[in-house]
């Protein structure tokens, strides 16, 4: 596949090994993996610097934690080829749904694509009824100002055309990326498409990190980048 694969990654010992191989079994030697390791403490960035030169990926090293934001900004100035995709450094979502989100934007007719954990017959991970309802609210809250049809705003699966992505100026250095990007994509008038993809969510026992306070972060974010003087 001609594409970039963007992975932030901060404390994902456990699974990052795995997703690094999933990916390149997805896009092949043609695709590029670009890793952004936010000064993991676990053994992570160890475990990168291992095993950079056998799985054919390249590593940013941030000198101090900065967030998800801040670490994308740094994977989108680095991606060469002509679609760039986010994939979590978890398990959560499958580099097999890649063909379907890119086919959009290779065919012409999309510049961005969410992938979205609510449409489709893929399979669903049936987990925290709260976390669904509050991601409902943003997605609802944020096309309110966009007038976007969106089902899943909050999605870890979004790619773009890279000219697009370099194209936009990332504020947020944290979980605030998801409502900016959204917001900045819809005022520049941009075809956008949605697919369903699977999603195989995890407990916070098995290391999900989004809290509460994320979502708090989410509803300022929608309201800064929507929201004109």
């Amino acid at each position: 596949m001609n594409l970039s694969v963007v992975i932030p990654c901060f404390n994902e010992v456990r699974t990052i090994e795995q997703v690094l191989i999933s990916v390149r079994e997805a896009v092949g030697l043609e695709g590029e993996i670009i890793v952004i390791d936010d000064f993991s403490t676990d053994g992570t960035r160890e475990l990168l610097e291992k095993n950079e030169n056998n799985l054919l990926y390249q590593v940013i090293y941030q000198p101090v934690n900065m967030g998800k934001g801040a670490a994308l900004r740094a994977g989108f100035a680095r991606a060469t080829k002509n679609t760039v995709i986010v994939q979590d450094a978890d398990l959560e979502y499958s580099p097999q749904d890649y063909s379907a989100l890119i086919s959009p934007i290779e065919e012409g007719y999309a510049d961005v694509v969410y992938g979205s954990r609510f449409k489709g017959d893929r399979p669903q991970r049936v987990l925290y009824f709260w976390h669904r309802i509050g991601n409902s609210a943003l997605t609802c809250m944020s096309s309110l100002f966009t007038n976007l049809n969106l089902t899943d705003m909050e999605t870890g699966y979004k790619a773009f055309r890279r000219d697009i992505i370099q194209s936009i100026v990332i504020e947020e250095n944290g979980f605030g990326f998801e409502p900016e990007i959204t917001a900045k994509i819809s005022g520049k008038g941009l075809r956008i498409y949605e697919v369903g993809i699977a999603y195989f969510g995890r407990t916070y026992a098995e290391g999900k990190k989004i809290s509460w306070k994320d979502g708090l972060l989410a509803v300022w974010c929608i309201l800064k980048y929507n929201v004109k003087d």
